[in-house]
């Protein structure tokens, strides 16, 4: 875990500190050139106690001590005063450093239109603003990429548990989509496994009847979870077998229905049928996209396919403990607008957590 999301941090953490400098240097060349050039009336911010006894100070010796004295002694005030004066991030600051966190987004798997929108708003957010010398530079930029950020993975929620405990009609109905070997069979225990520990009952629909084995592989868990799995032989109409589960868990007052589909190709036309075909039969009441989080603008471009041919509701991302580079999970949020429910973080069943973008913030920003 501890190279999770490493890349996207590394790449954040250079853009404040390169624009840190750049506002430390506007600032000290701002207040040189201030006492150099304008009038002490205009170089005073504010005077403090301190200050005004300093000048009662240099008054009082003033009659008695060399002239260069209440030179120096002013001089130091004025560089004290100058260096207390408001600083504003210029755009001419951010320019250049926000075209290069533009092309280091994207070499951390974020989208493209994602990267363009994500420097707009951290510019819109930084342009004009106004910082003290004593303010902390670093803390005010990890607010301002934090909230910039957020702003991009806003998406509406769902409460899945309540919907499912809400629901009139049982049972809850879960189609579960992606490519294969993304974690779908996996995530349906995970899941299982954390609903009957609310203590919810859940049964299994084996649909995916094209791959060789996937109905002995969902077998297999759920034994170990105490589930039954209604199946049908392979090359069966997926869709029946989904039929036949729904109206075993009608019968048997079971709380949630969970559906496996196969997953081949998103170009694979038979496969995008079938699947809209259970779709039509099932009538899910969640559509949950598995998706490997490290595989980056790949799953975006699946997801949009799937999207547009069947309906997403929301995502599951697995192999979160591999993602390195981070990106993936802020442009899925980003373009889809659909929320991530879950993230898997390991192979045990107990290791699925619910997704909030904290998730992500708090490890790319700190």
């Amino acid at each position: 875990m501890s190279l999770l999301f490493d890349l996207l941090k590394k790449k954040l953490s250079g853009f404040r500190e390169k624009l840190k400098k750049k506002v430390e240097v506007e600032e000290e060349t701002v207040s040189e050139e201030t006492i150099a050039e304008k009038p002490r009336e205009e170089v005073v911010v504010e005077e403090t106690q301190e200050e005004a006894a300093e000048e009662k100070a240099v008054e009082a010796v003033e009659k008695e001590k060399p002239r260069e004295l209440k030179a120096k002694v002013s001089a130091a005030s004025k560089l004290k005063r100058a260096f207390g004066r408001e600083i504003t991030i210029q755009e001419k600051n951010l320019k250049g450093l926000l075209w290069e966190l533009e092309l280091s987004l994207l070499e951390s798997d974020v989208e493209q239109t994602t990267s363009e929108e994500i420097c707009r708003e951290i510019k819109q957010r930084l342009s004009g603003k106004k910082i003290r010398r004593k303010e902390d530079i670093d803390g005010m930029l990890k607010k301002e990429i934090r909230d910039a950020l957020l702003s991009m993975m806003e998406t509406e929620e769902i409460k899945l548990l309540r919907e499912i405990k809400n629901k009139k009609e049982k049972p809850y109905r879960i189609l579960f989509l992606g490519p294969n070997g993304a974690g779908k069979t996996t995530t349906m225990a995970k899941l299982s496994h954390l609903l009957q520990s609310k203590g919810l009952k859940v049964i299994w629909s084996a649909s995916d009847t094209f791959r060789a084995a996937s109905i002995e592989q969902l077998e297999k868990h759920a034994e170990k979870l105490g589930i039954r799995v209604v199946k049908h032989s392979y090359g069966a109409d997926p869709a029946a077998v989904a039929f036949d589960a729904i109206k075993a868990a009608q019968s048997k007052g079971i709380d949630v229905v969970m559906i496996d589909s196969a997953g081949r190709q998103e170009t694979d036309k038979n496969l995008m049928k079938e699947l809209q075909k259970i779709v039509r039969v099932g009538q899910p009441d969640l559509k949950l996209y598995v998706g490997e989080a490290f595989t980056g603008q790949a799953l975006l471009q699946q997801a949009q396919e799937y999207d547009k041919m069947i309906g997403i509701d929301a995502f599951v991302l697995t192999k979160v403990d591999t993602d390195a580079k981070g990106g993936t999970i802020i442009s899925l949020l980003y373009k889809m607008k659909k929320p991530v429910l879950f993230v898997g973080t390991g192979q045990e069943y107990k290791d699925l957590q619910r997704f909030e973008p904290e998730f992500v913030l708090k490890r790319v920003i700190g």
